[in-house]
Formats: structure tokens, sequence, C-alpha cells
């Protein structure tokens, strides 16, 4: 509680009821969103109640009338519960000076969302309590509980994944929707984002945070390696327009940071602390951290980390450190859209620094959805675009858990400045351009083989959205600008109910426990049960053991396709990538340097990604591709690994509605409750697991690879082109035999450890069991009242559901 909840019931002589406001934490933010049932609660009898009730309706109307002193939070209660202000942005409620205060929420996250945070606060109380209260003797039972009671706590964390084009609005268009004006730096093509950037929730304080990891000294050092060595070697020869641009992107990253002496001095020499005097975090290998009160404050401090130049486009005078910086994490506070969602502004196609790309392949791997961004003007025809998504859908795909593309066409308020547009129709004109650009869009996502195979048409959508609008309002209404629906999309996405949820109904499986084990009745019906259970228990494990033997063997038939294709294929698939038809001997020279010295992947600025480890693992990707999307789907309701899962069930629930198992109804609640724990755990085990085991074909080839690049990195001089094609193809042709049997069995061997690993879990449930039905717990607290409240609470979720 704080002091204006103190004051006010103070002034309206409802005092005798502060401590139950204490009680139940009412601050300012959530007092302005009580609803009736939270009023019942908190003030039972009708009196006081009815009084509180006309005073807390004037108080609103009041600040409603008055928004210039109103608080974001308050003014979203009360814009809210106001009938009269549905479908108005909060700029409308607010006044045109400041329409960033928070992003536009969906109804249920005033009165009822308080509401559950009210009730999760309860209940992680109660739980302290219970915690607090179970004997210390070092028994099973004992240790049991407080450890049931620890893992109750989950974190529950949704990766929303935004690509696009420099200048196609990304960090605009971050900024919009989750109400934050000056958070992201955006602006100029020559003002772009160099760095991965995400975006949480800060749940710790009021301030805005920014996380800064650098790269390590080493990889650095090898990179001005690298990168001398290119500019050198680029200088003797004619360059493609792929190592123009990265002749261009080098000089770049050296003059930013360094001035004239990049060009200059050697890699030992600009290792000198002298150029790190500013971030001494680096040469620490230590984290930067920063805080301010505001956005904007903090965004300004953040320049030098995450851009690649000042807004006019001229470098100035200060250094810049982003070609140090690894990644960027920005806490907001006070943003329930972020709660249990991350943003992450990406690079199209990774980076070419080799921890930089292996935090990009994990992020890309974790995002649940992706944001494709670029300009509504070419969005179709938009070829960066359409590459990101090529380049990055394998790693969405089998080797992540992406479940939706958005395909967002920004600036969609742009159309209004077409010649064509009629001035007196805008609105028309625009409504009418969007409907035929997301046609557009979605004609050309479905000649996308090599995306199609991983995501349907169900799971792609396509947004045309203007930031512009949604602020100013000027020829668009704040729905039309598609603003709003993806805002609502995140707030589905946090499920911040289905989080409490769970918790709640985990805290009532516990406490049933405690509550069944402190009884002493019964003895004979909980042997009878734990001998049933002990059963099922058998015989389910046997069907998921089956399941996963069947699922195991199909795999290992594919896979032994897939070796004998990459035993015929491999010639074919390693010389097109050292040998390439579009490019010469002497324009790829520095090409395959680049490929070799970067352990078989190359990224141009712009261009497309070369991987010679991906090319020879293709043929047995391919082999179990369509397996693979079936056995781990991302999309629909199919359980992962076949299913697996629904085939292990204990059926407590059923037994605990049957009224012969009466005397042990509180023990056969937490089985269930516990079953249910243990599935949402595997679940999201096997989900992780599946991307690393996919990988493993890849990852393996590069392994075996590696003793060839070390080599061909040392071939230097007159030849050396045709010189590292020759190394290349000879161990490639000596290694075959023995390499795609290799990448096969490891994938084999990583799926059988997550098959034991599965069932160990699962057989966790036998020591559920006997501790629930063979234990009398005669030392623990009474918790009937607990329960009672739990039980209650958890009852009112559900109905709210």
């Amino acid at each position: 509680m704080d002091d204006f909840v103190r004051d006010k019931l103070s002034e309206w002589n409802l005092s005798k009821f502060i401590d139950t406001f204490k009680g139940q934490d009412i601050d300012e933010e959530n007092f302005y969103c009580l609803d009736d049932k939270d009023i019942a609660d908190l003030i039972p009898t009708v009196g006081p109640r009815s009084k509180f009730k006309k005073k807390l309706k004037s108080l609103k109307e009041q600040k409603t009338e008055n928004p210039e002193v109103v608080d974001s939070s308050a003014q979203a209660c009360a814009s809210t519960s106001d009938k009269s202000n549905k479908g108005k942005r909060r700029s409308d409620l607010q006044g045109e000076s400041s329409p960033w205060q928070s992003p536009i929420k969906k109804p249920r996250v005033t009165g009822s969302y308080i509401r559950e945070e009210i009730l999760l606060s309860d209940v992680k109380n109660i739980m302290n309590f219970v915690h607090q209260k179970i004997p210390q003797q070092d028994n099973k039972l004992n240790n049991f509980l407080r450890r049931k009671i620890n893992d109750l706590e989950t974190d529950k964390r949704e990766v929303v994944g935004v690509f696009g084009r420099t200048g196609a609005g990304k960090s605009y268009l971050i900024n919009t929707v989750i109400g934050e004006k000056n958070l992201l730096p955006s602006g100029s093509v020559n003002a772009c984002t160099s760095v991965m950037i995400k975006v949480k929730a800060n749940e710790q304080n009021s301030k805005y945070e920014a996380d800064i990891e650098f790269i390590t000294k080493e990889e650095w050092k090898d990179e001005l390696w690298f990168s001398k060595n290119f500019l050198r070697e680029s200088a003797d020869r004619g360059r493609d327009e792929d190592e123009e641009r990265d002749r261009k992107d080098i000089v770049e990253k050296l003059s930013v940071l360094y001035g004239e002496d990049g060009e200059n001095k050697s890699p030992e020499e600009l290792m000198d602390g002298k150029y790190f005097k500013e971030i001494p975090e680096f040469l620490l290998s230590k984290r930067k951290m920063l805080t301010d009160e505001t956005a904007e404050e903090l965004s300004k401090k953040l320049v030098m980390y995450t851009k690649s130049k000042s807004e006019d486009g001229e470098v100035n005078a200060k250094r810049w450190y982003w070609p140090l910086v690894k990644c960027v994490t920005i806490r907001v506070p006070n943003n329930n859209l972020l709660k249990h969602v991350t943003l992450v502004d990406l690079p199209g196609n990774g980076d070419r620094n080799k921890s930089r790309d292996k935090m990009w392949k994990k992020i890309v791997g974790s995002c649940s959805t992706v944001w494709i961004v670029t300009e509504i003007k070419r969005a179709a025809s938009e070829p960066e675009a359409w590459e990101i998504l090529k380049s990055a859908c394998s790693f969405m795909g089998n080797a992540g858990q992406c479940r939706q593309i958005h395909f967002i066409c920004s600036q969609s308020d742009e159309s209004s400045h077409n010649p064509a547009c009629p001035s007196t129709e805008p609105r028309a004109f625009i409504l009418e351009r969007n409907i035929k650009a997301k046609n557009e869009v979605r004609k050309e996502f479905r000649k996308l083989n090599e995306v199609t195979k991983y995501f349907s048409d169900g799971s792609f959508k396509v947004f045309t959205v203007s930031s512009y609008e949604f602020v100013q309002k000027t020829v668009l209404e704040p729905d039309e600008t598609e603003i709003p629906e993806l805002q609502e999309f995140l707030q589905d996405l946090n499920d911040c109910h289905s989080v409490t949820l769970n918790y709640v109904k985990g805290a009532l499986g516990i406490l049933s426990l405690i509550q069944g084990a402190s009884r002493t009745d019964g003895a004979d019906i909980k042997t009878a049960v734990c001998t049933d259970l002990e059963q099922k228990m058998k015989d389910a494990l046997n069907k998921v053991e089956n399941k996963m033997k069947e699922t195991h063997q199909a795999f290992e038939g594919c896979l032994s396709e897939g070796v004998k294709e990459s035993k015929i294929s491999w010639d074919k698939n390693l010389t097109s990538v050292i040998m390439p038809k579009n490019k010469k001997g002497s324009s790829f020279h520095r090409t395959l340097k680049c490929i070799v010295q970067q352990d078989g992947a190359y990224r141009a600025k712009k261009g497309k990604l070369i991987n010679l480890n991906m090319k020879l693992s293709s043929c047995l990707t391919q082999s179990i591709d369509d397996k693979f999307k079936k056995t781990f789907p991302n999309e629909g309701e199919c359980g992962q690994f076949n299913g697996v899962l629904d085939l292990f069930s204990l059926n407590t629930e059923t037994m605990r509605k049957n009224t012969k198992y009466k005397d042990v109804e509180l023990q056969l609640t937490f089985l269930s409750t516990e079953e249910d724990k243990i599935k949402t755990k595997l679940n999201k085990i096997i989900r992780d697991r599946k991307k690393t085991i996919y990988s493993s074909l890849t990852t393996t080839i590069e392994t075996s690879m590696q003793e060839c690049y070390d080599v061909a990195k040392q071939i230097k001089g007159q030849g050396s082109l045709e010189k590292i094609r020759t190394t290349l193809t000879n161990h490639v042709r000596e290694s075959k035999d023995v390499m795609f049997q290799t990448a096969k069995d490891v994938m084999l061997n990583q799926l059988r450890d997550l098959m034991r690993e599965i069932l160990e879990d699962l057989e966790e449930m036998q020591e559920s069991i006997e501790l629930t039905l063979k234990t009398d717990g005669v030392s623990i607290p009474d918790v009937e009242n607990q329960l009672e409240m739990v039980k209650n609470h958890y009852e009112e979720l559900k109905r709210s559901r």
C-alpha cells in the first residue's frame, strides 16, 4: 500500500479498512482498477461499500475530465471502465502532447488483470507461509514438499524476432507497439541499428535499464586480423559487389572505433587499452549497465553502442562502440505487453562474428513468432525481406520453434502521397491499397518452396501498418493502422492468465497433499490405490517407450538413405560452393578464403549466406525434414515427439471424482496436478532439445571439416585458390565414408538421450505416488484454511477464463 490509498481512505472516513487494503497490496495503480467484485471482497458491509463506490466513481470522473494530472496506469483503468471512451486511443484521453505513455490495452488488462495479480500474490504469500511451517526434520516427505513449493515458480517467456531491411521502420514499429516513443534508435538509413537488441520488461524497479554484452577480447583480435588481411588482399585484385560491400563495412567498423588509427596500425597496436578507456568492461570481460528515469535519456546513452552513424550520416569525433557489442538487453518498466514477451530487433541474416552469429541462431531458434518488416510500396517485390525469410526459415522451423510468421508492410500511410491518390478520399485509397498489398504478399509467399515446407499458409499473416497514423490520426482510425491488432497479439502471447492459473493449480495440489498426509485414516484404500497406480504407471511407461522406439527406428531408416545419398552427391554439393558457375576464379578467391577463415560459413554484408557445412549435410537434413516436422511440430495441437506424452496417464482426475476414492481425494488431487506439471516440463525440454538434435547433422559435419579448414587457412601465395579447392576436395573424398555416418550416429544418440530423459522424468511420478500414499505426515502442519482459500482462488480463475 502507498500513501495515496491510505490518504483516500482516511479522507473518506474509511480508515478502518486501511489494513484490509494493505493486506491485499492495493496501491494507487490498482486502486483505480477495482471492480465491484474486488470492492465487495475488500468491504463486505453494504453501508461503507456503497460510500466507497460512490467516492471512487467521482474520483475517476474527476481524473478523466483532467487527464493532465492522471498517471498512465490510472488513466488506463479509467478509460477502459468508462464506456464513453470505448474505442478511443490513449492520445485522445491524455491530450495530444503525450500520446506515447503506454500501449493500448485490452479490457481484461484492467480490473480482471489486477484481480489476477492480487490472487497470485495472495497464493504466493500462502505458499511462503506454508514453506516456513514445514518441519525442519530431514526426511523424504518434508524435503519433497519444500522442493515442490520451490518448483512452483516458472518463467514463461515468448520471443518475437523482428527482421527487416535498414530503413524499413523496425525500431519505430517496436517503439509504437509497446508505447515508448524514444526507446529504440530510429531515423534515416544512415542512422541504423547495428546490433541485436532485446526489449523486455523491468519487473525489479521503475527505471529504464540497458545491459550491454560485449564480444570477448580474443574474438575482437581475431576479427582485426581477419579485417586487416581482407583489406590487404582485396587491394591486390579486383573486387566483386559482395567484396566491395564487405570492404566498406570493415573500413567503417575500424574508423568509427579507431578513427584514422584504424587504417594505419596493426591488430596488436589496435588492442592497446587506450582505445577502450570509456569501456573498461570490455577489457575485463564484464557487462556494462546503463540506467535512466526515461526512455529518451537511456536511448541517448545507448547511441554509441547500437547505431552505426550519427543522424546526419557523418561520424562524430567521439568513438562508436557498436563493433564490440554482442547484444543489448533493454528493460522497460510498467509495460504489460512485455511481461512475458521479449521483442528482439535482429540483423537480417546473422553476423560474420562467430559468437554474434551463434547468438543470432539461438535467438532465431527461440522465436515463437517472427515479424518481417518491409515498406509497403515494395512489399511483395522487396528481395531483401524475402531473402531474410529464406535464410532464417531452417533455423525457425525444424531447428527452431516458430509457430507464426507476420509479414508487416510498414508506412501504409505513404499511399496517401501517391499521385494517384484522390485528395478527397485518401482513407479509401489507403485501405484499398492495403488489401492489394496483402494479396500480393500472400501470392509471393506461396512461391517459396523452401519456406512453405516448414510453414503452412495458416501460419503466415500479413499486416499493413502505419505507426505514424496510429500516433497522429490524420487519415486513418487507430484500428485501421493495425497497430492495436499487433498489441492484442502480444497481449495474448503473454497469456498471464495461464501463468497464474498454473501456479495456483500447482499450489492447490501441494496443499492437498499436505492436508491429506496429515490424516491417518484410510490406510487400506491408500494401499489399494497405490498398487493400482503403480501398475498404471508401468503400463503407461511401456506405451511411451514403445512409441519412442518406433520413432527412433523411423529416423534411423531415413538417415540411412540420407547417408547413401550424401556419399553419392558430395562432389556435386561441394563443387556448388567452392566452384560456383557464376563466379570467376579471381573474383571468387577472396570469398573462398573467407569461407575457410569462418570455418565453412561466410556472410557477405548484404549477400546470401554461403554455408559449406549446411550444403554437405543437406542430403541428411532433407532425408528427415518431413518426418521431423511431423514428429516435433511447431504448429497445431499435435503433441511433441509424436504425442508420446498423451499416452502417459494415471487417470487420477477420473478416480478423484469417484466417491469410492473419497478418502484419498486430496492425494489424487496432488497426483493429478503433478502429472500435468511433469508433462509441461517435458514439453519444454523436448521443444528445446529437438533444435539441437536437428542441428547436430550440420554441426557434426563442421566438426569433421575443422581440421581441413585449419589447413586451408594457412594456404597463401600464388595458386592458393586451387590449392584450397584441392585441400577441401581431398578431405571430403577421404572422409565421406566416415563423416556422414558419424553425423547420423550423433543425431540418433542425441535422440536416444532425449528418450531416456523423458522416461526418467516420468518415473519421478513413482516417488510422488509413494510419498503421497505410503507416508503419513504426523508432524506436518494443518493447512485446511489455506487449502480452502487457494481452492476458492483456483475456482475463480477458472470461471474468468
